[in-house]
């Protein structure tokens, strides 16, 4: 039996239907919803992240069997291996870990699995490194891919590092989608939590041009005060 074979089996036995069908409908997999025909075979993260505590001998080919699935918990999983991997790996395993998830970034296609890898794997590749990958992906017509990009930032932000995440948060300023409005305000509350003047002074020019939802993310640890004047238009 392949470790493929090994980890679908066990996959399978650890699989309840009614977690299923809770996450079927927590991450929107109804017809024109973003996760649309996503399968759930109902594993916690907990349960996925032990696996991949069990699977650090599998093979780079093996695990993009797993990516490449049509059930979701096989593609986190291979993400969660893929971030231990690269937390282990040398610079040339990094590398080749980096290029093998932006080649198929297709597949890491709802906010859990950008959340779980992206700074693990793309924010921390492109540390010390041209930032340019990351500015392509926010400009993506991909949903996923701009969530990506602003997602790998945090990646930064844990390292008091801030100015890509604010350029970034500026191009998807406009964004139409919901999800990237509340990951965008996620990682500006990240920066104030570490240097409020930075995140304010982000908001002061542009709060009155940002989706509420985005708004209401990046001030959601502001003093109940400050918030609503942020919210009522008089900062």
């Amino acid at each position: 039996m392949t470790y493929v074979q090994e980890i679908r089996a066990r996959l399978k036995k650890l699989g309840r239907k009614e977690k299923a069908e809770v996450f079927r409908s927590f991450f929107k997999t109804g017809p024109g919803e973003y996760g649309e025909g996503d399968i759930f075979l109902g594993v916690t993260v907990p349960e996925l992240r032990q696996l991949a505590a069990s699977y650090q001998a599998i093979t780079l080919r093996e695990v993009t069997q797993l990516l490449r699935s049509t059930i979701h918990e096989e593609r986190l999983l291979a993400l969660l291996i893929l971030c231990r991997t690269y937390a282990g790996g040398d610079e040339s395993a990094k590398k080749t870990i980096y290029e093998l998830y932006l080649r198929n970034s297709q597949f890491v296609n709802n906010w859990d699995l950008v959340d779980a890898s992206a700074e693990h794997i793309v924010g921390a590749f492109l540390t010390g490194k041209s930032k340019k990958p990351l500015y392509a992906l926010a400009r993506s017509g991909d949903l996923w891919e701009r969530r990506i990009a602003i997602m790998a930032t945090f990646h930064f932000i844990k390292r008091g590092k801030f100015e890509e995440t604010l350029k970034i948060a500026r191009i998807l300023l406009a964004d139409k989608e919901d999800l990237i409005h509340k990951a965008v305000g996620w990682m500006l509350r990240e920066v104030g939590k570490r240097h409020l003047q930075s995140e304010e002074r982000f908001l002061k020019e542009r709060y009155k041009e940002m989706p509420r939802t985005m708004l209401r993310y990046a001030i959601e640890r502001l003093p109940e005060s400050k918030r609503q004047r942020y919210l009522k238009g008089k900062v």
